[in-house]
């Protein structure tokens, strides 16, 4: 049976507009960015993208779009399924789970939330939103708008409250494969041969094979360490 390790930072999805830009699936790096300032960073199409630690005091403005019937159905890069009608948003850098409140400056309406994908990836536009987002903002007929964002935070007892995302549910992915036999015969080979805690996620398309969880940034990248000196060399961490 032949094994196949598949190390995916990018995954792709279509989006409106015509254009197809990818959902992003985590690779923790601080390649040419300081790490400091990043919870971690991606690339897609040769440019590099810093996912902040925090969303505390985000404010931004710029052009918005949205998507709805054609990824109606379809996961997203948190993991979660994209539901046309549920108030989300895809965003470049914000943490995964934080809630936004978007404003449109044309028509003055405003709409609330929750960064559950990434994107968009086409030049000029900060932000996608779902269809019930974008119909409750008026901008459904124009495809786009000239917005405000500004980060709340995450939802915890109807409050926004400011998150560390160093800290959740980390886990390091060591293999990928399109069979889900594969998948799962690959998870109890891991497990016989190392003794490792290992679950089986599908996510776009394909069959995860994560190790662990382990409930810090800081651990998992301890944990990444020693799957790689076990001979795991093809690994990357992403927080669920």
């Amino acid at each position: 049976m032949r094994w196949l390790f598949v190390v995916l930072g990018v995954v792709f999805l279509f989006s409106c507009g015509g254009s197809k830009p990818p959902v992003v699936y985590p690779v923790y790096t601080s390649e040419g960015i300081s790490s400091k300032k990043c919870k971690y960073t991606y690339r897609v199409r040769g440019r590099t993208y810093c996912v902040r630690k925090s969303s505390s005091g985000f404010v931004q403005v710029g052009i918005a779009s949205w998507y709805g019937p054609g990824f109606h159905g379809s996961r997203t890069a948190s993991g979660e399924i994209y539901n046309m009608y549920r108030f989300t948003a895809a965003h470049k850098t914000l943490p995964l789970g934080t809630y936004v409140k978007v404003i449109n400056l044309e028509n003055g309406r405003s709409v609330v939330v929750k960064i559950n994908d990434r994107g968009p990836f086409v030049p000029g536009r900060i932000i996608d939103l779902s269809y019930a987002a974008a119909k409750k903002l008026g901008m459904l007929k124009k495809g786009t708008a000239k917005v405000k964002i500004i980060a709340l935070g995450k939802r915890v007892n109807h409050r926004y409250l400011s998150v560390n995302y160093a800290y959740g549910s980390f886990y390091v992915q060591i293999g990928a494969f399109k069979n889900k036999l594969n998948a799962y015969t690959f998870k109890w080979h891991i497990y016989r041969r190392y003794k490792l805690n290992v679950r089986v996620v599908r996510l776009r398309g394909y069959y995860r094979v994560l190790a662990g969880p382990v409930r810090s940034y800081k651990e998992a990248v301890a944990f990444k360490k020693k799957l790689k000196r076990k001979g795991l060399k093809g690994s990357f961490i992403i927080r669920l």
